[in-house]
């Protein structure tokens, strides 16, 4: 069976006609820059409740689609029904047919692996979760979602019509804009199939845990500060995550932060001039005489001798 064309989608979409086509495909698309095209549904002929000659008709393209009408996703195993604004993801490897209901509304894309090529995007296309899920990326979306979709979508239809010199980059960004848009659509274990899930809700913690960090002013205090903080954060019990971090680090949530505080709290004394009153305020310690307990047990010095320390290296 051959595979449908960029062209012949073009084509088929414009009902054949050289005049609809030409209307259809940007002027002067370059083959280096790899086939993509936008497509509204309002603007297309649309035959309604007729199915394609070949059921699964194989392509040579992949497609990004934005379903706000009636219409009914058909895979080999499965048929999903589409009633609400919906992400769908389709490739050239996938059997899949889409059947609209009625009049449809909304937007697609349709781009070839070399538009997304790993020297111009930065992603290896295959090797993109959303692309090889054995789950069906079909993602019925939240009103919000919905709006941001759309938006990217509109984006992608004035863009598409300019004559800005880099506006496949840009077309490449809303597109790598959906597929993450998708991916985090999609279930946890699909989306980090290497990963175990002690190693996925350690990964979390600690990105949560640099993200209070660095501290650029004396106004800036740190959000979460103990061990349950984090937990509820992360949407487990803290006695489950001090278990996961001692089984994939060998120290517990508290030892955990403590590390990290008593690192940035280095650095501000060390490179601020700030009080250390104000250091301990923005650690989000109760009062200095915390602070300077916990500074002690962690490194053996009250935190003015290791001020004084460091000043006194600065000038040697």
């Amino acid at each position: 069976m051959t595979p449908t064309s960029f062209e012949e989608l073009c084509s088929r979409l414009s009902s054949g006609s050289s005049t609809d086509l030409s209307a259809l495909l940007p002027a002067g698309i370059q083959h280096e820059v790899g086939h993509f095209n936008v497509f509204n549904l309002t603007e297309i002929t649309q035959t309604t409740g007729e199915k394609p000659t070949v059921p699964y008709p194989c392509r040579a393209f992949y497609k990004i689609s934005f379903l706000t009408g009636c219409s009914r996703a058909e895979y080999p195993d499965r048929t999903i029904d589409i009633s609400r604004p919906t992400l769908v993801f389709s490739t050239p490897k996938t059997p899949f047919n889409w059947l609209p209901i009625g009049r449809q509304t909304g937007q697609f894309c349709v781009f070839t692996a070399e538009f997304l090529h790993p020297t111009k995007s930065g992603v290896i296309i295959d090797e993109l979760p959303i692309f090889r899920s054995p789950e069906h990326p079909v993602h019925t979306l939240s009103e919000a979602e919905a709006a941001r979709v759309q938006s990217i979508f509109e984006n992608m239809e004035a863009e598409i019509t300019s004559n800005y010199a880099y506006k496949y980059d840009l077309m490449r960004a809303y597109t790598l804009e959906l597929i993450h848009m998708g991916q985090k659509l999609q279930s946890t274990t699909m989306l980090h199939p290497n990963h175990s899930a002690f190693a996925r809700t350690t990964s979390l913690f600690i990105e949560l845990l640099e993200r209070q960090f660095p501290l650029e002013n004396p106004q800036q205090k740190i959000a979460l500060r103990t061990a349950k903080q984090y937990a509820d954060q992360l949407a487990v019990h803290v006695n489950h995550l001090n278990k996961v971090l001692r089984e994939t680090t060998g120290l517990t949530t508290t030892e955990l932060i403590s590390g990290r505080l008593v690192q940035e709290a280095r650095a501000l004394l060390r490179h601020t001039d700030w009080t250390i009153a104000d250091i301990s305020d923005s650690l989000g310690f109760s009062d200095f005489a915390h602070f300077a307990k916990f500074f002690k047990s962690e490194t053996s010095f009250s935190p003015g001798a290791f001020r004084r320390q460091t000043e006194s290296s600065n000038y040697t």
